[in-house]
């Protein structure tokens, strides 16, 4: 399974890499994988959000029985679901293909970082959408344009270190 990964990951950071020449004086390369991949998961993530939010709870509040979701909390919790481990995979296929760590460890810690994105942006959007009254999909959309940058660098540093950034954790 890995090297089936590794292929359609070799394919993919190609054709990302095609383009970078033309922004080359502005954003290095990992930047830029980084701006290609996890933006494509981001507009999957509010693709998924806006259909879960619209149509599958219908502005309305999802009843698990031991708790209630209002809908859009509940869609933020779908959203997630589907693009954890695609942004796992671009991450640790096509970002930071240069990471010394063990895949499980990456993993691991990807998954830290991505519970205290999912909480914060829970969170904003309870602030935005309950007490600010935004309408839900631009609520959404303002929060994980707040939480991309912590990300990027929280991933750069904590769960793909790369050889030149080893710390002692």
């Amino acid at each position: 399974m890995n090297a089936f990964l590794e292929k359609v990951a070799f394919g993919i950071r190609g054709l990302v890499d095609f383009f970078h020449p033309l922004f080359r004086r502005f954003i290095p390369l990992q930047t830029f994988r980084y701006l290609v991949a996890g933006g494509g998961n981001t507009l999957l993530g509010l693709l998924v959000y806006f259909v879960c939010y619209q149509y599958l709870f219908r502005e309305t509040v999802f009843d698990l029985g031991f708790y209630a979701f209002k809908a859009h909390s509940a869609s933020l919790f779908c959203s997630f679901l589907i693009t954890f481990p695609i942004g796992f995979f671009f991450a640790r296929f096509v970002v930071f293909d240069n990471s010394f760590l063990r895949t499980r460890v990456q993993l691991f810690r990807y998954f830290m970082i991505c519970l205290f994105n999912l909480f914060l942006n829970y969170l904003l959007l309870k602030i935005f959408v309950e007490l600010l009254a935004w309408h839900a999909v631009i609520a959404q959309f303002m929060t994980v344009l707040m939480v991309v940058a912590f990300s990027f660098v929280a991933q750069r540093n904590f769960s793909f270190q790369s050889k030149g950034k080893q710390t002692n954790c």
